[in-house]
Formats: structure tokens, C-alpha cells, sequence
């Protein structure tokens, strides 16, 4: 039984997943197998795959469902005691799995474990930003408190021992945009992260991918499953917070006011800053050109975040 579980969900990625399989391939720590969920592709990616020749590879193809479904397959199919992602876009430095497998030994009784990614943009590589202080080369956090700034569990920068996704459910495949942070949101609540400080991976950025388009609004993640724990869990209600105003923000934009509201009404503003919670009484004309500077700006790597 290979030590690791790799999993690629592949959906018309034929332009990038050479690359993202050679970065696996590459890796200095060889016991794993790798899982390929082609998703309905009708582009070239099955083309590109094939060219590969390891006995490592597992390929499957199935009808197009989402990134989700895609991802539970794989899950499905693993077949070692530590599973891991990364999408058909994204990358890996050599030394990944060598430093997870060096993790998984030191702290043989945590069950997740996740590091620094770094943003390749349109126009730059920039280093993610975190809202936790370093005390060491690796971290345990609470995935609430220490993601406020940026998730500390990225799909394709992350390790869980497959018992995870049996306590906590796999990816909630009715969800079309936020589906990562319902997972991460349910694995918090459960178990602490082990975080490295070392950038072991690299998130591709798209700006037109499908957790920016507006247009799925009422297929985005609804916080309303977790509203009794965080009543007694200010971590998780801050977290939900800062995570409902980018929703109402982008709802506000896209001109769904009733929606803006719902996220609105149930934000306790304490937990936002000044900034943002002038952002919220702004109307959209004013909206749409901050938002477009705010998106230059941090493709040049002059801002502070590119995920909210």
C-alpha cells in the first residue's frame, strides 16, 4: 500500500496538467500512487495524461459532475492512509511529500496537515499572507483563528488521514463555489492543523475561475448549517464573518440585494474592520472600480489578499 493517496480532479485543464503531473512525478519522496479523475473533459487533457507512462498512475474518467464529485471519486478510490489534492492547474515543489511524510512522523497524532502556497498571477508570483505569528518551523493551529487573513488549508497545499473524511463527511458536491471552505469549515471544528512555514506548493490564479463568478450566487456555500456552533465558537463566527462580507460584497456587485442582505444582517460588525465595514454601505458604482484596483493591485502583488 503506497504511503500516499494523490488525487487530481481534471476538467478541461489540457494546457496546464502537464506540467501539474510532472511536479507529482518530480517528487523526491516516491511512495504514492496518483489518482487522475478526468471529469467529462472534452478538451485535450486525457491526450495529455496518456503521454505519461508510470506505474503510479491511476486514471478514471466519468461523466462531468463538478469538482466535488470528482474529488469524492478519488477519495473513493484511495487506497493509502494519507490522502492529498492538488488541482490540474496547480503545483508542487519537489520536496512536498517528503516534509508531509516527515510531518505525519513528528506528530504521528495529528490527522491534518497543510503548509505555505505561493499565487502565480497574470502578472507575478506572490507569497500567500497569514494572520498567524511564527514561533517555529511548523505551527498547530486552530483553522479558524489562524485563517482570517488566508485559509491555511489550500486543496492542492494540504495532507488528511482518510479517517478525516470519514468523521467529517466528504465534499458537498450541491455547492458549486465555496465547496473548499464548507470542508475546511467542518474539518476545523474537529481537528487541529499542523501548519509548515515552508512554500511547498503554487495556486495558480485564475480571475475568471468559478469562485469569482457572481453569477452563482444562490450555488455558493450557505453558513446558515453552522449557525448553532458559532454561537458558542467566536473563532468560527469571526471566520464566517469575514468570509460572509466577500459574499455580500460580490452579491451587492452582481446587483442581488436581497441576497446582499441575508449575509449582511447576520455579520456582527465588531468582527470586521473599519475598512470593510464601509465597504458594506458603499453602493455598487462606487464597488466595481475598487474592486478592479484592488485586483490589479494584488496580481502585482501590491495587495493583501487574493482570495476574499
Amino acid at each position: 500500500m503506497p504511503f500516499f493517496s494523490v488525487i487530481i480532479p481534471v476538467f478541461n485543464k489540457e494546457n496546464f496538467i502537464e506540467n501539474t503531473l510532472k511536479s507529482v512525478l518530480c517528487q523526491t519522496f516516491g511512495d504514492f500512487e496518483i489518482i487522475i479523475v478526468n471529469d467529462g473533459s472534452n478538451d485535450g487533457s486525457a491526450e495529455k495524461i496518456h503521454q505519461f507512462d508510470d506505474a503510479r498512475i491511476r486514471y478514471y474518467y466519468k461523466k462531468n459532475e463538478g469538482v466535488s464529485s470528482a474529488r469524492n471519486y478519488g477519495i473513493e478510490k484511495a487506497q493509502s492512509n494519507y490522502i492529498t489534492f492538488i488541482d490540474a492547474d496547480d503545483y508542487w515543489y519537489p520536496s512536498f511529500l517528503q516534509e508531509m511524510f516527515e510531518n505525519i512522523n513528528r506528530f504521528p497524532e495529528l490527522k491534518v496537515f497543510s503548509a505555505t502556497i505561493e499565487i502565480e498571477t497574470s502578472k507575478n508570483v506572490i507569497p500567500a499572507h497569514y494572520s498567524i505569528g511564527k514561533t517555529n518551523d511548523c505551527e498547530i493551529v486552530n483553522y479558524f483563528a489562524a485563517s482570517t487573513k488566508e485559509t491555511v488549508i489550500c486543496t492542492s497545499c494540504a495532507v488528511f488521514h482518510k479517517s478525516v473524511f470519514e468523521e467529517t463527511g466528504t465534499f458537498d458536491t450541491k455547492i458549486k463555489s465555496g465547496q473548499d471552505t464548507d470542508m475546511w469549515i467542518r474539518i476545523g471544528l474537529i481537528y487541529p492543523v499542523l501548519f509548515s512555514w515552508k512554500t511547498l506548493a503554487r495556486y495558480i490564479y485564475d480571475a475568471d475561475s468559478l469562485s469569482r463568478n457572481t453569477g452563482f450566487n444562490y450555488e455558493k456555500i450557505n453558513f446558515s448549517k453552522f449557525q448553532e456552533q458559532e454561537k458558542t465558537n467566536p473563532d468560527l463566527k469571526k471566520f464566517l464573518d469575514l468570509n460572509r462580507f466577500s459574499l455580500a460584497i460580490k452579491c451587492k456587485i452582481s446587483g442581488d440585494y436581497m441576497l446582499f442582505e441575508n449575509h449582511y444582517k447576520v455579520i456582527n460588525l465588531n468582527n470586521l474592520s473599519l475598512k470593510k465595514r464601509t465597504l458594506l454601505l458603499l453602493p455598487a458604482f462606487i464597488l466595481n472600480p475598487l474592486i478592479s484596483l484592488k485586483t490589479v493591485l494584488t496580481e502585482s502583488g501590491l495587495g493583501s489578499s487574493i482570495f476574499k
